[in-house]
């Protein structure tokens, strides 16, 4: 009876040995992936790392509520960039002549301006009370120095999108009606800004992709706007040549000089300015809207360069993102050319050739191509190295015990 006695207690001092070893990897692995985990002095930005002293009614510029404000700007701003000319060019006089008849109880676009003319406001003055990042990587929160680097910055381009055109310039007729229109589009002088900060996402090619096909968009509908109000001007002059005259004869809503809403309607204006513009862009225009004066001309000529050079650049884009997406598979094809030209130079024997063969492929399976030497010690501290090698220690050591 003494032999199962000892089986036994050889399996219990087994189990415990095995017990004993998983917890030691699991102390080991909190340690390492604490150490690993917790970004310290040589990963975090130093600013960040800074106690923050900051005054009262002070904001930082790093803040939850500073990110989610820059994205509710961002939105008012799109806004401004597609409605803004879109109102200075087809609904300006409707909304004046409504402005003046019954203010703004009677005009939502006017009511959603002047939201927007105040938010545009209060956003100047929570820029300066916001903290910034000096050339020392200091956070500065002085409100005299903040207000200095404002100045300097983009206070002057905020304040002349934040003015009130239209509320300050009385309305008494049709040429302080397009005046106003015109001194509203100083508000897309913020998409200089928004450029600014969307060129953090130009690492990502479905995001450039993303962001030129909107700004082929949003350009087409510029043009639009210009293209009517270029009619529209040109209709008083042109005898009746021109393309909005053109546009009324073929929709069966001609002009009519004694009616003044006689003509098409704002969408078929809309609709068929946009239609040129983006038929003009992409050099497919197929005749059917077609500029008859000078004016028209010369305005289509000028489509068509900036449709030459905005195809040159999304065609660039897209090229460079195929490549990049393909650029994996050339590599491990290049790659592997060089093995097979290594294998044949030396006249490996067929057992070990094989063997070479599964092993390039298998490393290169696991690592994708990358060369972790030149990752792990090229542009990386001597903190992070060790933390590295300490996590690397941890997975080999952790499976070996495990085993």
């Amino acid at each position: 009876m003494s032999v199962p006695d000892s089986s036994v207690s050889q399996d219990g001092a087994g189990t415990d040995r095995g017990n004993t070893r998983l917890k030691r990897t699991v102390r080991i692995s909190s340690v390492v992936a604490h150490e690993v985990l917790s970004l310290g002095a040589d990963v975090l930005p130093e600013y960040k790392l800074q106690t923050s002293r900051i005054q009262k009614w002070t904001i930082l510029h790093y803040s939850p509520f500073k990110a989610v404000w820059d994205w509710l700007i961002l939105l008012l701003v799109i806004y401004t960039a597609i409605f803004t000319p879109y109102s200075a060019a087809f609904l300006l006089r409707w909304v004046g002549n409504s402005h003046t008849e019954c203010g703004y109880s009677c005009s939502p676009l006017s009511i959603v301006d002047l939201i927007v003319d105040i938010m545009f406001i209060v956003d100047i003055v929570i820029n300066f009370r916001t903290t910034y990042v000096n050339s020392n990587d200091e956070v500065v929160s002085q409100s005299c120095q903040i207000a200095v680097h404002y100045f300097k910055g983009w206070f002057l381009i905020d304040m002349v999108a934040a003015i009130p055109f239209d509320l300050l310039i009385y309305h008494s007729g049709e040429e302080t009606t397009t005046l106003i229109g015109l001194l509203k589009t100083a508000r897309l002088l913020r998409l200089v800004r928004v450029a600014r900060k969307l060129d953090r996402y130009s690492e990502y090619g479905a995001a450039v992709l993303f962001l030129l096909m909107c700004t082929f968009a949003l350009i087409a509908h510029w043009l639009a706007c210009i293209w009517y109000a270029i009619g529209n001007v040109e209709r008083a002059t042109s005898g009746g040549i021109g393309w909005l005259d053109s546009l009324g004869d073929q929709l069966g809503k001609p002009y009519n000089s004694s009616i003044v809403t006689s003509g098409p309607t704002i969408r078929d204006k809309y609709v068929t300015a946009l239609y040129f513009t983006f038929s003009s862009l992409t050099s497919v225009g197929f005749g059917n809207v077609s500029p008859n004066t000078n004016c028209e001309k010369v305005f289509s000529i000028c489509v068509m360069l900036v449709g030459a050079l905005m195809y040159a650049s999304i065609f660039g884009n897209v090229s460079a993102i195929i490549l990049r997406l393909y650029s994996g598979t050339a590599r491990y094809h290049t790659q592997m050319m060089r093995v097979r030209e290594f294998i044949r130079f030396h006249q490996i024997p067929n057992p070990l050739r094989q063997r070479l063969e599964e092993y390039f492929q298998h490393a290169w399976t696991y690592t994708n191509g990358i060369d972790m030497n030149a990752v792990s010690c090229g542009g990386l501290s001597d903190v992070m190295v060790k933390k590295l090698q300490m996590f690397w220690f941890y997975v080999c050591s952790s499976s070996s015990w495990l085993k």
